[in-house]
């Protein structure tokens, strides 16, 4: 017998297919590499690459498992029979029922030995179970689409996903194959650097994928392949570049371009289309009664990568969705496109509408935004700007770079020559609604990141505190969590108690080690 992902009595599965001349040594080769990268099955790689038909890949799958084969893209499987298991079991079991004949199921499966799944269908189904072997790669395929578009709601149509598929390229291909694998790996990002080969970004780590590393013709190829005429001449004054990239049935990606050891990097972000709401964010509800009120200064901040964006898009579309007034965003590039719903969203964009956020700001009381919406909050004229707004009646809401809570009101502050801190320390206090910092941890369980928050609400003893230039007195106050304050290793150590991420990435992204293991054992001796 002999396995598709590799471990057997007898010959690999890949060495079977070799044996038989389906596939080369070389094309094995390069899946074996690109399985080594970002996991997978040999069979399942080879055929995304298309050195394997799926006739030929249910084939030998039938002969691993000699059971019957089962095409999932060839399938249309109504709700009826998708609802006889639950989707907690289809995503844990990678299995699925499809047909019903005689009272008993036919359940696909990419491991149609596994006695403990399928006598547990069999037990919450009191029906028994056949079993047939379907495809790595097209079970991913469904689960996928399941998380997306909902388990048993409607038909699951296989031919209709069949038409999604994209296929790897063996060699180098071009920024916007590149792209597609983004959206195609459930990755976050794609990264392009000569000298290595181009990388993904899934779940907070970079993965290569077993391609060519990328030359300096190459990258340059790439480079003219994203940029307008008018952006091209941008980078060549500024050595640098971001913008918005919308490619049409893919997706919308932030596109930043850079020199770097006198060659040229690009790092590329996919945005989701649809605004995630703060609640499927895993934000905490209070935001929702802070986020309505007429004025005020909200900031969320945490470093690159931590989901401020989305975070403060789905603020904006709350805003939007229960409120009736005008929202001015400055944005770098604008990423989200917000629809006119209750509000008017006007969304500007730094480099298109406006020459820089603090030109911007100038101008922004002209526009009666009862809303300031800012992407990210740097040079002193926009902070000063940004706390004036938020003094005279506008809701102000901005985004900025920083570890956390407290270094967000020490960069705040700092910005400014010594003899204007002191005001500066009385707007803010007057004017905060709250703090926001965040991480995104890996899921214990694979498959996406948990949001984890540190937050500082401006209750009269906050407002007290930053007045008086405090800050380690609001440091310590968190070691206690309370309605006003919470440390971000408070909430790492619930999203660990609770099985949601590991313990190693909880000590990885927490802000005190030691206070997030005492959190830990004290919670344990309980």
């Amino acid at each position: 017998m002999f396995a598709e992902k590799g471990k057997s009595s007898k010959l690999l599965f890949g060495e079977v297919l070799l044996e038989y001349g389906v596939v080369t040594r070389e094309q094995l080769k390069k899946a074996l590499e690109w399985q080594i990268h970002v996991g997978g099955r040999v069979g399942s790689i080879l055929k995304e690459m298309g050195y394997l038909d799926d006739d030929s890949l249910l084939n030998f799958l039938s002969k691993q498992f000699n059971i019957s084969p089962v095409n999932l893209f060839e399938l249309v499987v109504p709700p009826g029979i998708l609802n006889l298991l639950p989707f907690e079991k289809v995503r844990s079991f990678h299995a699925f029922p499809v047909k019903e004949v005689d009272a008993n199921i036919t359940l696909a499966m990419i491991n149609p030995h596994d006695m403990n799944a399928i006598q547990e269908v069999e037990f919450a189904l009191s029906r028994r179970v056949e079993p047939s072997v379907a495809p790595f790669y097209q079970m991913e395929k469904a689960i996928n689409y399941f998380e997306e578009e909902g388990y048993g709601n409607k038909d699951f149509d296989g031919v209709h996903l069949k038409e999604q598929v994209i296929t790897i390229e063996s060699e180098t291909p071009s920024v916007y194959s590149l792209l597609n694998l983004v959206i195609e790996h459930r990755a976050t990002e794609l990264h392009l650097t000569v000298g290595i080969p181009p990388s993904i970004r899934i779940d907070s780590e970079i993965k290569r994928l077993p391609l060519p590393s990328v030359t300096s013709e190459q990258m340059i190829e790439f480079i003219q392949e994203v940029l307008t005429h008018e952006q091209k001449r941008i980078f060549a004054r500024e050595k640098e570049i971001d913008f918005a990239l919308s490619i049409p049935h893919t997706g919308r990606f932030r596109i930043n371009i850079y020199k770097q050891r006198n060659s040229m990097s690009l790092t590329a972000r996919f945005i989701r289309e649809s605004i995630p709401t703060i609640e499927d964010i895993g934000l905490p509800p209070w935001i929702n009664d802070y986020v309505l009120k007429t004025q005020g200064f909200i900031v969320i901040t945490g470093p690159s990568g931590h989901g401020k964006t989305t975070t403060l898009s789905a603020i904006i579309d709350f805003i939007n969705t229960h409120r009736r007034c005008n929202i001015v965003t400055i944005e770098d590039p604008v990423e989200y496109l917000h629809k006119h719903k209750r509000s008017n969203v006007n969304q500007r964009e730094i480099g298109v509408d406006t020459e820089s956020f603090a030109t911007g700001l100038k101008h922004i009381f002209r526009q009666s935004p009862d809303v300031i919406v800012v992407s990210e909050l740097q040079d002193l004229e926009s902070i000063s700007i940004v706390l004036t707004a938020a003094e005279r009646g506008h809701l102000v809401i901005c985004t900025m770079n920083s570890q956390n809570t407290i270094t967000a009101i020490d960069r705040i502050i700092n910005v400014f020559p010594e003899h204007q801190q002191h005001h500066i320390r009385q707007q803010l206090a007057d004017a905060l609604l709250f703090i926001l910092a965040q991480r995104l941890v890996p899921k214990k369980k694979g498959g996406g990141r948990v949001l984890a928050c540190e937050k500082i609400v401006n209750s009269a003893r906050i407002r007290n505190l930053i007045r008086e230039g405090k800050k380690i007195d609001i440091r310590s106050l968190m070691h206690v969590a309370s309605s006003d304050i919470m440390s971000l290793d408070h909430c790492l150590a619930n999203h660990y108690l609770k099985e949601e991420i590991s313990f190693d990435d909880g000590i990885k992204f927490s802000d005190n080690p030691s206070y997030f293991q005492d959190l830990i054992k004290s919670e344990a001796q309980a």
